[in-house]
């Protein structure tokens, strides 16, 4: 069925534990933990606590090729009011400046705009990771940019391409331009803008079975075309590896790129890209209040090496000093110069 999530579909690796055991199983893949130990960095350890990463749902306007999510209209899990509150209570008491909030779409969550201004009052630096069309598929979202304006929300949107061939294949017939709507409508209010204070971060990550170009080369083609072509400015480009996960993971095995992809990721591992991987300053608390070394543990249900495994239970000190869970898709985030949620890390 195109257009509908895995789990819609029934299909196996809608399972996390199904996913494992394709990464797992793979014939000639060192395991991932032999390769950080190699590097001297096993077990992989957190640093400072940096940024609060929080997964309001998996409800999503879109249903994109290559989401590690498998999000969609079709899916139902949501965070409940209760749940944010939990992690506005643990925000209150800990010092971590930057909350990065993703989904799904997280603005389709009835509780995101209340989470955001409790954020705020908190005085945290608010990430939302926005899929653009959200702010013109439906009427009661049109005025995100004013909103993302007057509570100062730096966006992370996603963009594939500069055109609309590529950015459709990946992300949906229309998204393109769609996209080019969202763009100049954030435009209109200051974002992007030199100045402005307004931080507009687009999100590109590569259409098929290969590595991200150059990032910086890469920004500076998607701000020469977007600007000469529809007028729009944005402040970075970040370039993501596509992680070998859920509907991505799918594509890989239905197109035979599955075997060539992995070993492409795993001659490309890079150790100063794996001493700086996301998971050591980032936690990643799950739709439910589960805890996460990162987004793609959480997707791989992947649990936290510690007793406090839900954000109800939250213990700073026990989070700390864990030993970060690793897997065969962590080869995704150590490739050339590596990967994070804010582009390449080495």
């Amino acid at each position: 069925m195109v257009g509908k999530s895995l789990s819609f579909r029934h299909n196996a690796l809608a399972s996390p534990k199904y996913q494992l055991e394709v990464l797992e199983h793979q014939a000639g893949v060192r395991p991932f933990a032999e390769k950080l130990a190699e590097a001297g960095l096993s077990p992989l350890r957190p640093l400072e606590l940096e940024i609060f990463q929080i997964n309001v749902g998996k409800l999503c306007n879109q249903v994109c090729a290559h989401c590690h999510v498998d999000a969609g209209p079709d899916r139902t899990e949501i965070m409940s009011r209760e749940t944010m509150q939990q992690c506005l209570d643990v925000l209150a008491r800990i010092n971590v400046k930057t909350v990065d909030i993703t989904g799904g779409a997280p603005e389709m969550n009835p509780d995101f705009r209340w989470l955001v201004s409790a954020l705020r009052s908190l005085g945290k630096h608010i990430i939302v990771r926005c899929n653009l069309t959200i702010i013109v598929a439906n009427k009661r979202f049109n005025d995100l940019p004013h909103f993302y304006r007057d509570h100062k929300v730096e966006l992370a949107s996603s963009l594939p391409f500069y055109n609309a061939d590529r950015t459709d294949r990946q992300r949906g017939e229309g998204v393109f331009a769609h996209s080019i709507q969202a763009l100049q409508r954030l435009n209109a209010v200051g974002y992007g803008l030199p100045e402005s204070g307004l931080i507009l971060n687009l999100v590109y990550n590569p259409s098929g079975a290969f590595l991200p170009a150059d990032q910086h080369q890469l920004e500076r083609d998607f701000k020469r075309e977007l600007k000469a072509n529809y007028g729009i400015q944005f402040n970075n480009l970040f370039c993501i590896t596509n992680m070998p996960v859920s509907r991505y993971l799918e594509y890989l095995l239905n197109s035979g790129n599955y075997h060539r992809y992995m070993e492409r990721l795993v001659s490309a591992f890079n150790p100063v890209a794996a001493e700086n991987v996301m998971c050591r300053n980032t936690l990643s608390v799950g739709w439910d209040g589960s805890l996460y070394d990162c987004d793609f543990n959480q997707m791989l249900d992947i649990e936290i090496a510690a007793s406090c495994k839900n954000i109800r239970d939250f213990d700073l000190a026990e989070i700390s000093n864990r030993a970060i869970g690793v897997n065969q898709h962590c080869y995704g985030c150590t490739a050339g110069t590596g990967s994070s949620c804010s582009g390449k890390i080495a």
